[in-house]
């Protein structure tokens, strides 16, 4: 991560031990290169830094919804943290797991996960976030017919209140990668009585426990939240409020900042790191992410029900030539970046640009003049660029595409749920721990997952093994094991690992990028 005027600092064994991280993991991640991170969020952040103040942000993504459990983008992600604190939280640049409400967690075997919660967690309705409200929380994920993560917590048997601030999960087998996961939606916990009084209309009036909370939310236009004056973390927030203006247009949503309309753009490309530094007023914030453009494909139905029909779109594209003009970050044929400690660097030879061999596996299945292909897209500037270019690629093996738009949440939504489109260009935002990267993708019982089905028998099996052990050398073995799998059946085409950029006020202090490419804002204050 490189940030003008930042102070950053190395994490020690002894700063990694107090954060919760185990010698074992912390050695892994000093010989993969990792170790050289930032402290855990907030420990560089100011010590008197300034309260007050509106927080004006152009976010270039209408949510899809503002109830964790419902909604299906990943990147809703930025307008729910300020509402919901996690169980679970992640350090920012290793993403290793440190506390959140839950204030501390143990296996008391492979398969019992016992969580101890702080006391005095309020939701923003003023009833206490206790051990049945975390129970209440999970059980609603797991057994909703509305939720959207139920394979998030497929390894939870039952749910147990074995305290007033003590919650035991019982699991159907070891899964490593759920202290984790309790550090993304399913770990958001949301009002009961909010979703008792509010049913489905928790989607569009949010009730959390985070440090700002739920005032309006007009769609495409603007979410407003406002200081959560009974936060349970002394001396937080620092902002008054956020103010979240919705401009799917990155260029235009830098060109607000740089005009002082905004303070704040995130999700900008390389391109536009050059416009940041030349203004006077502005800040830029750059890093790795785990957000990959990609492909999916739904694999229920032709043409994509072929694995050679999937292998021979992804030696079609021309990822370097795809690269040079969307400067999305870097080509990719991995769904994890290289930055990450599970990537398997002999994907990087995988599928290069090869259309004489796409159009022979085309004809071995049965398309020997091409096909004609729909796909689901994005609407803005660079979502079409993108489908241009693919188009084009595409065009040189026979298949004719054709991609319908939309923005980026009804997109998803119109493939995930609709079933509209053989494929869908968009992108996958990552997740803090890779286990629940490759279910959320891969599982059939996920909302991701279009066709709903699992094409190769072997995947589950290696699923399993990456979170069957907690130590880092054996889980990656596994997902080497689980990763090829994937690349050999070509469940999805990746192509780009997207480099964040991020543009701010110089007005603004405290930010720090995280490696999921989700600006979180709770550091964040006015100089």
């Amino acid at each position: 991560m490189k940030r003008h005027g930042a102070h950053t600092g190395c994490l020690n064994l002894r700063q990694a031990t107090r954060a919760g991280i185990s010698r074992r993991l912390f050695n892994a991640w000093a010989a993969g290169g990792m170790a050289a991170a930032m402290l855990p969020a907030g420990a560089d952040a100011q010590t008197t830094a300034k309260k007050g103040g509106v927080l004006r942000v152009a976010a270039n993504n209408n949510p899809s919804t503002l109830d964790p459990m419902t909604g299906r983008s990943g990147f809703d992600h930025p307008m729910l943290y300020p509402m919901f604190d996690t169980l679970i939280e992640f350090d920012y640049d290793t993403l290793a797991a440190k506390p959140g409400i839950a204030k501390s967690w143990s296996f008391k075997d492979p398969t019992t996960l016992v969580l101890e919660l702080n006391d005095g967690v309020s939701f923003h309705d003023g009833t206490k976030c206790d051990a049945a409200a975390v129970k209440f929380n999970l059980e609603r994920s797991m057994t909703d017919a509305r939720s959207a993560i139920k394979t998030d917590l497929g390894s939870v048997a039952s749910v147990e209140v074995s305290g007033p601030l003590q919650v035991t999960l019982k699991l159907k087998a070891a899964d490593s990668s759920l202290v984790l996961v309790l550090s993304d939606r399913a770990g958001m916990m949301v009002s009961p009585r909010a979703v008792q009084e509010l049913g489905a209309g928790t989607d569009r009036k949010p009730v959390g426990t985070g440090p700002w909370s739920f005032v309006s939310w007009t769609d495409n236009a603007k979410l407003i939240v406002k200081r959560n004056d009974s936060y349970w973390r002394p001396g937080r927030p620092y902002l008054d409020g956020i103010e979240f203006q919705i401009i799917p247009e990155l260029n235009t949503g830098l060109r607000s900042v740089t005009a002082g309309e905004n303070d704040f753009v995130y999700s900008l490309a390389k391109p536009q790191l050059r416009v940041i530094e030349r203004a006077a007023n502005l800040t830029a914030a750059t890093s790795p992410t785990l957000i990959v453009h990609m492909i999916y494909f739904n694999m229920g139905r032709k043409p994509f029900n072929d694995v050679r029909v999937r292998q021979a779109l992804n030696y079609a594209v021309d990822r370097e030539a795809f690269n040079q003009v969307t400067q999305d970050g870097e080509a990719t044929r991995a769904v994890l970046p290289k930055e990450h400690w599970a990537y398997d660097a002999s994907l990087a030879a995988a599928y290069p640009y090869d259309p004489d061999k796409a159009r022979k596996l085309l004809a071995e299945a049965g398309y020997p003049n091409g096909f004609e292909l729909t796909c689901m897209g994005w609407n803005d500037q660079k979502g079409i660029q993108r489908q241009e270019i693919l188009i084009e690629h595409f065009g040189k093996v026979g298949v004719k595409t054709k991609f319908f738009t939309a923005s980026v949440a009804d997109s998803t939504n119109q493939f995930m749920m609709d079933k509209r489109g053989d494929g869908y260009l968009g992108a996958f935002t990552g997740r803090p721990d890779p286990s629940l990267i490759f279910s959320r993708l891969f599982d059939p019982g996920s909302v991701i997952n279009a066709g709903r089905v699992d094409p190769v028998p072997e995947r589950a099996a290696a699923q399993a093994a990456t979170q069957a052990s907690d130590d880092i050398a054996t889980r990656k073995k596994a997902f080497v094991t689980l990763q090829k799998i994937v690349s050999d059946n070509a469940l999805c085409l990746p192509i780009t690992v997207q480099h964040d950029v991020t543009a701010y006020s110089k007005k603004i202090t405290g930010y720090r990028p995280n490696l999921t490419g989700k600006p979180k804002l709770e550091d964040v204050s006015f100089v």
